[in-house]
């Protein structure tokens, strides 16, 4: 008499785009919950919920609700490090600064959940040594120096360092963004952008200084 031989059960073969899909579906949906409900209020079942699937579904992806949260904001700071870069390439570096600075504002107002994610990032995770705000735009910062250097060396920006320059602008645009989230926004990015590169590159004085 014949041992049966036991076969192993044919599955879905693994599928890495539809993987990838359903992992970007999650973290757009955890964003969302997140900025609307805040990082404590929130468990991973109300995200498998707006999301139409099952809670194992999400932790296949992610072991727990602090990586689900810090992916989800990671996810939206590295798609606006992608919008900066098509800014950059082959385009006029005063030109380049202007529309960057825009689109750095469109971006958080086509995108309000990021401002709350990093209000909820400082408050449930006030122990980490660089929040992702800052890890992100000091990642981000050399192209953007780079620029500055040619400007300066084309004496169309003064010698001043490079660093007190990014610096100034840095502050500037981070503090616009939470006045446009939490104030609303009054003028077009366009102005708002223009204002900033002229009020900060052109100053206030004219003629000789007091």
């Amino acid at each position: 008499m014949k041992t049966a031989i036991a076969r192993p059960r044919r599955g879905r073969p693994p599928d890495p785009e539809r993987r990838e899909r359903r992992r970007e579906e999650i973290l757009d949906a955890a964003a969302r919950v997140f900025a609307d409900r805040g990082y404590a209020e929130t468990e991973v079942q109300q995200v498998a919920d707006a999301l139409g699937v099952g809670k194992a579904t999400v932790y296949r992806h992610f072991p727990s609700k602090e990586a689900l949260f810090l992916a989800a904001l990671d996810a939206r700071m590295a798609a606006l490090d992608a919008r900066m870069e098509e800014i950059r390439e082959g385009a006029d570096p005063l030109d380049a600064i202007v529309r960057g600075i825009g689109a750095y504002l469109a971006f958080f107002d086509e995108h309000p959940e990021v401002v709350e994610l990093l209000v909820q990032e400082r408050a449930a995770f006030r122990d980490r040594v660089k929040p992702t705000y800052f890890r992100y735009r000091d990642r981000c910062q050399e192209p953007w120096n780079r620029i500055l250097r040619d400007l300066r060396r084309r004496g169309v920006v003064r010698r001043v360092p490079i660093a007190r320059i990014t610096e100034v602008v840095g502050d500037a645009l981070y503090g616009t963004i939470f006045t446009n989230h939490f104030a609303g926004r009054r003028k077009s990015f366009e102005t708002q952008a223009r204002d900033l590169v002229d009020i900060l590159f052109h100053g206030m004085l004219q003629g000789e200084r007091p």
